[in-house]
């Protein structure tokens, strides 16, 4: 299959992906409310709950915006390659689990959104200054020879 037929058939049968798709499929976070689908013997993740996906969204973003710096990026609207997606998404969910809940082996995706609007009161308040550490500091594994 080809990527083209591979991304309308995607869109047919997900219609509500997964925003942190990258960090689940890599398995550096799971989320309770992540579904996974077969397409093209290729592995995709939905969500199952509307409302939630819109504060992963949100989440998201602001990570995105926020982990600009750390990343050297003047601009946050373009497209970032897939290694720089990996650590904000990979990154800043360890980060946001070191801020959250440290003791946890695993971040969990919906668990830390509703702990960090519970202590925060809104998602734009977390203290992102912490968060992005996990940012800067995630390193993706080295490619074997």
């Amino acid at each position: 299959m080809d990527d083209d037929a591979f991304r309308m058939a995607r869109d047919d049968i997900n219609r509500l992906p997964c925003v942190f798709e990258k960090a689940l499929l890599s398995g550096c976070a799971a989320c309770e409310l992540s579904a996974g689908l077969a397409l093209a013997e290729r592995q995709i993740i939905a969500c199952t709950s509307p409302v939630a996906r819109v504060d992963c969204g949100q989440l998201a973003a602001l990570l995105r915006e926020k982990s600009a710096f750390a990343l050297r990026l003047t601009s946050t609207q373009r497209i970032l390659p897939h290694a720089m997606m990996m650590k904000i998404q990979c990154g800043g969910l360890q980060g946001l689990k070191q801020v959250l809940d440290a003791e946890a082996p695993l971040p969990q995706v919906r668990a830390l959104v509703v702990k960090g609007r519970e202590r925060h009161g809104e998602l734009a308040a977390l203290p992102f200054s912490e968060i992005v550490k996990g940012v800067a500091a995630f390193q993706l594994r080295k490619r074997r020879k």
